[in-house]
């Protein structure tokens, strides 16, 4: 595992106005540590910048667009100014992934692997310190507990989605998970193996039945409450996990404790569109949506709008949703209201034309990374219904989904298990799931629309389907092993 010189940076970029002051004031990591720790206000100003950096790791271009754009959900537009202006070309950023060619020595996820276990030493500190505050009550050390086991849950089933293959990739998930980590580096430096992904999962399952069993009311941290984890997003995380491993029955179970008793409705059919169109505030339904970054005069200062947004013609992001996507949608699908239809000047072949393109309304303006809400719960009810013999109850929920957006309603349950993937990527389109989805139904992957990518298919099962461990890390933990083909 690739470790930070400096232990503890995020946390003092976040709870002391210069980083850069606090080493030159406090020299020696293992102290400033203990100082920040020894109080629940100390406590309290980490596990704020740890959210800040658990947004940090999921909002940039490089995973928040991660699965639909290798799903096909996602093709890039035309540069919109300059030289390049018009032409149609790869993010920098994603060549290699786009692709799937990524490379273990320079990869375009090294950022996204490192940070990640940052974010987990930094839970676990939490984790480590806040049982000998004496200045917070026992449910106040609870909550503190409940919410940093829930990141450090969070952030390892992230991991597992990227670095391991699906959990039926073997039929006992005895393949390679990931590393688990549960004690922070202060202890000392080890050198951990990859658990399996039967132990992967295990392991975040545990630490969200604790995360859960901990709540309080209320959160300790100034700010909206959706912007922090709370038992009814760590129940929502639970269930999603419980989908991904293939346990229908506590998927059913939890997916249904968050619909009926989290106090959150689906957003209705009157307001679907203009939930989505609001600027800076998340739709009704949301059930976790991080805090966007701000600047000292409390403006926004990036959000995911930075990799969708559509200001006007020369000014726009270059992600867009493919017609492989927009297709899908029947023409009264109050979802299809949810693309911004832009013509763009565009070189075809050296030949300059206009052609239209459709941005995504979700993520404009001050639009936050939109962690969990309450439809995908529908969702994953429907398809454990259907997995657990209950397809009656499986077709209701699809059609709660598709009668809000004024679908055509499904009259019986041929095909259903389709019809539920189908709906999955219309309506939870860009938040993170297509990719996965289809690594999780042994789907091929199959782009179409705009894929100028070297390798537009993949056929299930592909050792391509995950990615390299960054190759800096393999060398720095001699037990770390790589994935095949990498």
């Amino acid at each position: 595992m690739k470790y930070s010189k400096y232990l503890f940076i995020f946390f003092l970029l976040f709870s002391l106005q210069s980083c850069s002051d606090f080493l030159e004031q406090e020299p020696g990591t293992k102290t400033s540590i203990d100082e920040l720790l020894q109080n629940k206000k100390g406590v309290l100003q980490a596990l704020t910048g740890l959210y800040t950096e658990v947004d940090a790791n999921v909002r940039p271009e490089y995973y928040a667009v991660y699965a639909d754009l290798q799903g096909g959900n996602l093709k890039y537009g035309p540069t919109a100014t300059g030289g390049n202006k018009g032409q149609i070309s790869p993010s920098s950023n994603l060549t290699m992934v786009y692709s799937f060619d990524d490379s273990a020595a320079d990869s375009d996820f090294d950022m996204f692997y490192d940070s990640s276990y940052d974010i987990i030493n930094q839970a676990n500190l939490i984790l480590e310190y806040t049982p000998a505050l004496t200045d917070a009550t026992d449910a106040e050390k609870n909550q503190i507990k409940a919410e940093a086991l829930s990141i450090r849950a969070y952030t390892h089933f992230l991991l597992s989605l990227v670095y391991s293959q699906n959990y039926s990739y073997t039929p006992d998930a005895s393949h390679l998970g990931i590393v688990y980590s549960t004690e922070s580096i202060k202890s000392g430096v080890k050198y951990p193996i990859r658990k399996t992904a039967a132990e992967t999962y295990s392991l975040i399952i545990a630490d969200l039945k604790n995360a859960i069993d901990s709540y309080s009311d209320t959160s300790l941290l100034p700010g909206a409450a959706y912007t922090y984890f709370s038992r009814k997003s760590a129940q929502a995380l639970l269930a999603r996990v419980y989908l991904q491993k293939g346990d229908w029955a506590n998927a059913y179970e939890t997916a249904n404790d968050v619909i009926t008793t989290s106090g959150v409705t689906l957003t209705s059919k009157e307001t679907l569109v203009s939930e989505w169109e609001k600027a800076d505030l998340p739709v009704s339904e949301i059930l976790l949506e991080f805090a966007n970054p701000k600047d000292t005069e409390g403006n926004v200062s990036s959000s995911m709008a930075q990799t969708f947004g559509y200001t006007n013609e020369t000014n726009f992001q270059k992600y867009v949703a493919s017609n492989d996507l927009i297709n899908l949608y029947e023409s009264a699908d109050l979802r299809k209201q949810l693309f911004l239809t832009k013509s763009l000047y565009t070189l075809v072949g050296g030949v300059q034309m206009n052609l239209d393109y459709n941005f995504t309304k979700k993520f404009q303006d001050n639009a936050g990374y939109v962690a969990f809400r309450l439809s995908e719960m529908y969702l994953i009810r429907a398809e454990a219904a259907l997995e657990t013999n209950r397809a009656d109850l499986a077709m209701a929920d699809i059609n709660t989904i598709r009668a809000r957006a004024n679908a055509s309603l499904l009259t019986n349950t041929t095909n259903l298990k389709e019809n539920i993937f189908l709906e999955r990527r219309k309506e939870l389109c860009f938040e993170g799931f297509l990719f996965f989805d289809i690594a999780r139904n042994h789907k091929d992957v199959s782009r179409n629309d705009g894929c100028i990518a070297t390798v537009c298919s993949l056929t299930y099962p592909s050792l391509k389907y995950v990615l390299p461990i960054p190759k800096d890390n393999i060398n720095l933990n001699p037990k770390l092993q790589q994935n095949d083909s990498y």
